[in-house]
């Protein structure tokens, strides 16, 4: 038997934990720590800073700053006023108009109370039962969340948020409210509600809307108009229909309850408003009358390049900033530009075939009238009406009416958009628009204010502003350029020029250029003022040649026409420029050579009625004193530089006197005034051109296909552009005084042979336009001096006698003998008073 081996005992694992006291705030937390509740409080704790950390990240981080609604400027338009200061337009996407709190009625005020927010002066911001409800109503409906947004919400929802519809902008409503009711006062926060409220009819805030549903002012409401304007919030597309009047109503005198409900209004007063119609007006304009459509829009691109077109741009953008404009237009002057180029248009399209150029719109279903309003399509002549072909012998209108069209050109088509004149009870005739474009400035020349503009015949057919856009050749109206130039380099008005024909050498690529004038043939040598009076192409080379053709270009950059090269069939216009340029050049001329900036824009204000355009504006404060102070009278200097001698200027405008009285204008003689003026018409022609005017007015016009095609042989700047100027200039220059051009200081005003340029002693100019004795303006010292020559002797009869030395000693001792001083005098008065005095 063998003894059993026992194993070693394996050794106890024993721990040993060293506490040791600690003194101070961890080891109480240590010791609080054991206790089970304490750390559940700092769970809690932990917890809620966590939620309170993720709920300013998800809905309180990126809020605006309520503060910025204390220095808020409400989205304004700009208005535009003419000459006199009458407003006549406005520049808006939105109607706006702000009002103080003061300036809303107490009924009004309330019965948006009633709609919206009964409790608005006691409630903090929110509406904790409201909100309450909604999120139940909310969890258990499907579709478009519901809410009892305070008016303290609705402002935060429209000046600082979106309109999305979550929950997650509800949060941040009632966060912004409260800090709205911080920082603003209850009327304060009611004014930016009532001012800027979206009602429909593209109206924001109450007094649009009044202005839109009524035509009143909201001091003219009516009790049951200021409850239909209160409804409004809720859905404004919905209730400002005229097909959902009966739903507007039953809304209205909810309303109306809920006024008397909390005691703001009388039994009487509820059912009385109960009982009136909505009487809501149908949709209209601005009120503004419509004029100067193509001068706005230039106004208006100018600003915007100015100041930007939305509040994104500055504080002064043309559909935010509320701006005050003064223009320059004057609405008479307007009103006669515009009815004179379109008379010319409609005199040159007469008995022309009927064209289709307004446009087409699809008209194959019902939805043709909303197409057609959209194009925004329309005419402001005589009693025309712009409408669509519907085929079958009808017409529609973009308000959707439908008339019968008696008869019509077999070129039209259904979907043409057209125009006509009623002819008897919804019966239309058509008529034809016409083809031919063109424009027209008009412009002080004293200091380059643009008074009228128009670039076609409506700009709501067309917004191509002709005026001031369309590049087009000024023909013979840059002549007097050209002559300008020449009186520069040496010569006069009364210079011999030959008129016959001239050629020259262009180079081997293009040969030999041969000019012409207009209707052929020459008249030989002639004076520049004849040249210039029968528009002599032949004649004006020449000058341009003899001149230097670099000289007449730098006189074309320094009158502002444009940039050319120094090839002479420039001096005949072929280079391309625009009427406001060439009639700012002509102002030019009349304001003795001092150069003018064409301007349409006098002044901007800001809504605060603070001058921010042009920046160097001062006003002048005695300007329009009733009575002398006793004061020097407040002078201007003159302004720009002396880009034209002035006397050059001066007989440039003098030789063009006589365009109006003997040349190619004569036409306007008989508006009996002092006129200038040069008629242009261009190679095809493709264009005709009148430029010209009195010391007080200039203004020039162009007719002229928009694609340059021949307007035919007959058509000429005479008769088809000075007939427009006429008519105009008998309007607008009725009550002007008969005021002569003025000579500058230094110019010498010489009695002149019209036809050989020479000095006349013994006559005097006549009131006959082809008097043969005319004054003529020259410089110091070139005008023609006194001659006696052989063949003037012979013309009078006074044959010189031959000389020789007997005839001579027997004349001295004659003259010795028999003739004393009192002779010698006798002979020097006869001689006088032949020769027409001493000049």
């Amino acid at each position: 038997m063998t003894d059993a081996v026992t194993p070693p005992e394996e050794p106890t694992n024993i721990s040993y934990k060293l506490k040791r006291d600690v003194d101070g705030f961890i080891g109480k937390w240590q010791i609080w720590w054991q206790r089970k509740r304490f750390r559940w409080v700092v769970y809690a704790a932990g917890a809620a800073f966590l939620f309170l950390l993720l709920f300013w990240a998800i809905f309180a981080r990126n809020l605006p700053d309520a503060e910025a609604l204390i220095e808020y400027e409400s989205p304004l338009p700009t208005v535009v006023r003419d000459v006199n200061g009458e407003p006549f337009q406005s520049y808006a996407r939105e109607r706006r108009v702000q009002l103080e709190y003061a300036d809303f009625p107490r009924l009004l005020i309330r019965a948006y109370l009633a709609a919206e927010d009964k409790t608005f002066f006691s409630h903090g911001g929110i509406d904790y039962p409201g909100i309450a409800s909604a999120v139940f109503d909310n969890i258990f409906t499907s579709g478009r969340s519901r809410g009892a947004s305070t008016i303290t919400q609705q402002v935060a929802k429209n000046l600082l948020l979106t309109n999305e519809y979550s929950y997650t902008r509800k949060v941040k409503e009632a966060i912004l409210a409260k800090r709205i009711e911080n920082a603003l006062t209850k009327p304060q926060i009611l004014s930016l509600y009532l001012n800027e409220i979206a009602l429909g009819r593209q109206s924001f805030g109450v007094e649009a809307a009044a202005q839109a549903y009524f035509g009143k002012s909201v001091d003219q409401l009516q009790l049951h108009e200021m409850a239909f304007l209160a409804i409004l919030p809720k859905a404004p597309e919905r209730y400002g229909r005229a097909k959902n009047a009966e739903a507007a109503i039953v809304r209205r005198n909810w309303v109306l309850g809920e006024m008397f409900a909390n005691g703001w209004i009388t039994e009487k007063q509820m059912a009385e408003a109960r009982a009136m119609p909505l009487g809501l007006i149908a949709q209209r304009g601005t009120g503004y009358k419509n004029i100067g459509g193509y001068f706005t829009e230039e106004v208006r691109r100018q600003l915007i390049e100015k100041f930007g077109e939305t509040d994104k741009d500055g504080p002064y953008s043309v559909y935010a900033g509320g701006l005050w404009v003064r223009t320059s237009m004057n609405p008479e002057f307007q009103v006669a530009a515009t009815q004179a180029l379109r008379d010319g248009l409609l005199r040159y399209n007469a008995g022309k075939a009927w064209k289709a150029n307004m446009g087409t719109i699809d008209v194959s279903d019902d939805k043709w009238a909303s197409r057609f309003a959209s194009t925004n399509i329309s005419i402001d002549y005589a009693n025309w009406r712009a409408g669509v072909a519907l085929g079958k012998g009808r017409v529609g209108f973009a308000d959707g009416t439908v008339g019968l069209l008696n008869g019509g050109p077999a070129a039209m088509k259904a979907g043409d958009v057209i125009a006509v004149v009623p002819n008897g009870a919804n019966s239309f005739s058509v008529r034809s628009v016409p083809e031919v474009g063109g424009g027209m400035v008009v412009q002080n020349p004293l200091n380059g204010r643009v008074l009228a503009i128009q670039g076609g015949f409506d700009n709501r057919i067309s917004s191509f502003n002709r005026a001031t856009q369309a590049q087009r050749q000024p023909g013979s109206t840059i002549k007097p350029f050209v002559y300008a130039t020449a009186l520069d380099n040496g010569m006069t008005p009364t210079s011999i020029i030959v008129d016959g024909p001239y050629c020259v050498w262009q180079g081997a690529s293009l040969g030999q250029k041969c000019f012409r004038n207009f209707g052929g043939g020459g008249a030989g040598p002639q004076t520049m003022r004849w040249g210039l009076e029968q528009s002599r192409n032949l004649m004006t080379v020449r000058a341009a040649a003899d001149s230097g053709m670099d000289n007449v270009t730098d006189t074309f950059r320094a009158m502002g026409i444009g940039d050319y090269p120094d090839y002479l069939s420039y001096a005949l216009g072929a280079g391309d420029t625009t009427v406001l340029k060439m009639v700012n050049a002509y102002s030019m001329l009349v304001n003795q050579g001092r150069e003018l900036k064409p301007t349409l824009i006098d002044f901007a204000q800001n809504r605060k009625g603070k001058v921010i355009f042009p920046e160097n504006w001062k006003p002048c404060n005695r300007c329009r004193a009733k009575d002398w102070d006793g004061k020097p009278m407040p002078r201007f200097a003159a302004s720009g530089k002396q880009v034209m001698d002035p006397i050059t200027a001066y007989q440039t405008v003098h030789m063009l006197e006589g365009v109006i009285q003997r040349g190619t204008a004569t036409i306007l003689r008989d508006l009996d005034r002092p006129l200038f003026g040069k008629t242009g018409t261009t190679t095809g022609p493709t264009n005709v051109w009148f430029i010209g005017g009195s010391p007080q007015l200039v203004a020039g016009l162009y007719l002229g296909f928009d694609q340059p095609r021949n307007m035919g042989g007959y058509a000429q700047g005479g008769s088809l552009a000075a007939p427009v100027f006429k008519q105009f200039a008998r309007a607008a220059m009725a009550d002007m005084p008969k005021t002569p051009f003025i000579a500058p200081a230094g110019t010498r005003l010489v009695r002149i042979d019209r036809k050989s340029g020479k000095r006349v002693y013994g006559a005097w100019p006549g009131d006959d336009p082809k008097s043969a004795v005319i004054w003529e303006a020259f410089k110091a010292e070139t005008e023609p001096k006194r001659s006696i020559r052989q063949d003037e002797l012979a013309a009078r009869g006074d044959k010189p006698k031959k000389k020789d030395s007997s005839d001579s000693k027997s004349g001295s001792s004659n003259a010795n003998a028999g003739q004393g001083p009192s002779s010698a005098t006798k002979r020097d008065q006869e001689f006088i008073q032949q020769e027409g005095g001493i000049y």
